[in-house]
């Protein structure tokens, strides 16, 4: 009697462990914001990566560019970038090494990729 009874309190026990519990409202809501929340980052990742291929092929205007555009330029330091934008406007991009906001070493590396327009 008692190796039945063993044997049906291990049948329960097995079966209580092997169902699935839904999961609660508030598990639900939080997972679906994680995922909204990854979805949103991914996206934004994805747009910044297309509008820098358009622009790839584009020289960039260095009297409209951003710190962050500026940044991008190979050998481009955070400090050079402040000089550049505080110089502001050039009417030509080699104005950048003439007046001495980057060095010519510098200006070397970038000058196929930048312009100045007015």
């Amino acid at each position: 009697m008692k190796i039945i009874a063993s044997f049906a309190v291990a049948l329960l026990l097995l079966a209580a462990g092997c169902t699935s519990q839904k999961p609660s409202p508030d598990e639900v809501r939080q997972k679906t914001a994680q995922a909204t929340s990854d979805i949103k980052q991914d996206a934004k990742a994805l747009a910044q990566g297309v509008r820098e291929g358009w622009n790839r092929d584009q020289p960039l205007d260095v009297n409209k560019a951003s710190k962050q555009q500026l940044l991008n330029l190979p050998g481009m330091s955070a400090e050079g970038a402040d000089r550049i934008i505080a110089g502001r406007p050039y009417s030509s991009a080699s104005e950048l090494a003439s007046r001495r906001v980057i060095s010519q070493t510098e200006y070397d590396k970038i000058k196929d990729q930048v312009t100045a327009k007015d």
